[in-house]
Formats: structure tokens, sequence, C-alpha cells
């Protein structure tokens, strides 16, 4: 005798959407025109925009990913605009 077929099926896995690899630029607002390029070997990142030609270097481990430099470069735009604004006041 076969055994009965199993009549519930387990859920379909949910499929992750990859990550970004270019971003919006937070000086021209054009929009996937910032790379990010890491350099393993010499522990270096990099994001520039094509356009503007701006660029935010950062130090980078095995773990970083593109979307952890254009976060590190937006923090550190922010940092910058706070730190004007407090002067001010």
């Amino acid at each position: 005798m076969g055994k009965r077929k199993k009549k519930s099926k387990p859920p379909p896995k949910k499929k992750m959407k990859p990550l970004d690899k270019t971003f919006f630029c937070p000086f021209c607002n054009h929009p996937d025109c910032v790379e990010c390029l890491i350099d393993i070997k010499n522990l270096t990142a990099t994001a520039k925009c094509w356009v503007c030609l701006e660029e935010f270097n950062t130090t980078a481990n095995v773990l970083t990913e593109p979307v952890d430099v254009y976060s590190e470069w937006i923090d550190e735009c922010e940092r910058v605009n706070n730190v004007g604004n407090d002067e001010d006041n």
C-alpha cells in the first residue's frame, strides 16, 4: 500500500529584492548617477557621481555593500549641514 499524498504544500519562498547599486546624488539630485566602488584589497570604498563629479571616500571591510557606502555619505552630508546650522544660532 502506498502513502497518501500530503494535501498541504509548504508556502512558497519569498524572493528577496536585490539591493540597489546606483543611487541619486545628494548634490545634483540626478537619479541613478552615483556609483559605489569597493576595493577590498586596500580596504577603501568610494561613492562618485557621474554628473557633478562629487566624491566620497571611506573605509571598507569584507561585509561592506554599496548601500552602506552611500548611507555613510548621506549621514556625513547631514552631519556637516547640522554643524553649519548650529553655528548660526
